[in-house]
């Protein structure tokens, strides 16, 4: 076991759910999507947004598809982090080296 494996087993005891129906790849993934072509803000409250959406009896791993689709299509001008986009920013943002 992995300390995420051992996090998640603690946070769903005091939470009260199954660990065996938390997809812990599926919401890793789609953090990554958002964070990498979104904003990286918009990771934990799109995991919490899925999680409501499944809370409201939503399929996960569809949730999560409909939402990194989304993120893929998200539009540079409209805020998205790609990473293309950031390489290029961070070079011409970072301070000179000492």
């Amino acid at each position: 076991m992995t300390v995420l494996d051992d996090w998640v087993t603690a946070a769903c005891a005091e939470l009260g759910l199954d660990p065996a129906e938390v997809s812990v790849p599926t919401v890793l993934d789609l953090a990554r999507d958002v964070a990498h072509q979104v904003l990286r803000p918009g990771a934990p409250v799109t995991a919490y947004l899925l999680g409501v959406a499944v809370g409201r009896g939503a399929d996960p791993a569809a949730a999560a598809a409909r939402l990194s689709g989304l993120a893929a299509q998200w539009p540079v001008e409209l805020g998205g982090e790609r990473p293309d986009r950031l390489a290029s920013e961070v070079g011409r943002s970072a301070p000179p080296a000492p």
